[in-house]
């Protein structure tokens, strides 16, 4: 036993994350070496006293009631789930690290350890890359030209191999692939980024930089979401095999929405106008933002262009009692009746759309997120009624 303690004592010593004990009450029992680098402070200067001297605002404050909380109700908020916070320095500096808490019985106690992976250099990386995002900008249009080149070289490839048929399905997985990047998740982002960019032409005539840095914001968000989107496609084999990891963070589903509406008004018709409403006191909701933000485009997307001038689009959010209901209503052309049991297939678009453009490969993608992160869509419509469609999350 004395020589598995010593064994279990060197390796916390030498772990490389910082790893620190707290009793019931918060009190720091022990802290090893590398927590103590990670935060500037002597062992003698944290044992003993409360774990928060090591938090900034607000979690100072309220880590005690957290505590008590998970203490009278047995609810974690952070117990053996994990979660990005950030700490308080002893020379007055905060850092970010990701926190994962284990709580421990040892000789009739309860004990809870918590491992902190310090995120600093991942941080800096996030930070170099955002500096690059007008260079990426330029790099948009060059790169939807060569996916629309390779698309017409697959297509090229077909033909020579149309006598073996499983390179035929291997190709048209490939098309399917590299035409719903290029055609559809593209085309919002990019109109936002076309759209911002002729505004801020006129911004600079009249030397307003006001305007100018909101649009320039607005283009750096749209190239974002592209280099996302492009991510995500370029790993499809990994979402068909169901093993891609949901990035879920606490959102704030009000400002998210407010976002979206405001973006996507942008590319409205004539009088069209987006009309945005969160119902409940809580805004706040565990889910991936960015594939949450990515399906809503796609189903407003589709309600801006299969729904005529002079009309509005409907968008709520509601959360309460740990659920989350998005719902995007317009008027437009609808979906026939008969045509709606192949909704939701890739490449499908109903009689009824005619000049229209599209790919019909929005929908099948909204409801491949939509489960990814263990929701449900449901929808209705009618021809010439128009379409409602609801996604419904539930937090564990």
């Amino acid at each position: 036993m004395l020589e598995s303690a010593k064994l279990l004592e060197a390796i916390i010593d030498n772990a490389i994350d910082g790893i620190i004990t707290i009793d019931p009450h918060g009190i720091v029992e022990s802290i090893n070496p590398a927590a103590l680098d990670l935060f500037g402070y002597a062992a003698e200067e944290v044992v003993g006293n409360n774990i928060s001297m090591l938090m900034p605002e607000p979690d100072r404050s309220n880590h005690d009631r957290y505590i008590e909380s998970y203490e009278e109700t047995g609810k974690k908020k952070i117990i053996g789930i994990g979660r990005e916070v950030r700490g308080l320095k002893k020379n007055g500096t905060t850092f970010p690290f990701r926190l994962a808490v284990s709580e421990v019985f040892y000789k009739d106690r309860k004990i809870f350890t918590g491992f902190i992976h310090d995120l600093t250099k991942e941080k800096e990386a996030e930070n170099e890359l955002k500096k690059h995002t007008q260079e990426l900008e330029l790099k948009v249009r060059e790169r939807t030209k060569d996916l629309i080149k390779l698309v017409s070289e697959l297509e090229r490839a077909k033909q020579d191999v149309s006598n073996s048929l499983e390179k035929e399905k291997e190709l048209s997985q490939l098309k399917s692939r590299f035409v719903s990047m290029a055609s559809h998740e593209f085309r919002t982002p990019l109109s936002s980024v076309q759209l911002s960019a002729s505004l801020i032409d006129r911004y600079v005539e009249k030397s307003e930089y006001g305007p100018i840095e909101k649009h320039t914001n607005r283009i750096k968000s749209s190239v974002q979401l592209l280099n996302t989107i492009l991510n995500d496609f370029l790993n499809l084999e990994k979402l068909e095999a169901g093993v891609v990891v949901v990035n879920k963070t606490e959102t704030n589903i009000v400002q998210l929405g407010e976002e979206i509406a405001e973006e996507m008004q942008l590319i409205c018709k004539k009088n069209q106008h987006i009309v945005y409403q969160h119902t409940g006191e809580d805004s706040g909701f565990l889910i991936d933002p960015n594939l949450l933000k990515n399906s809503i485009i796609n189903l407003i997307s589709n309600a801006i262009k299969y729904s005529g001038e002079d009309t509005f689009i409907e968008f709520n959010t509601q959360v309460g009692r740990n659920q989350l209901l998005v719902t995007v209503k317009d008027n437009g052309i609808g979906i026939p009746q008969e045509e709606q049991v192949n909704l939701f297939e890739p490449f499908f678009r109903a009689n009824n759309t005619g000049n229209i453009p599209g790919t019909g490969l929005g929908l099948n993608i909204v409801k491949r997120y939509v489960e990814l992160m263990g929701g449900r869509l449901e929808y209705w419509s009618e021809v010439n009624q128009g379409a409602i469609f609801k996604l419904f999350f539930i937090q564990e």
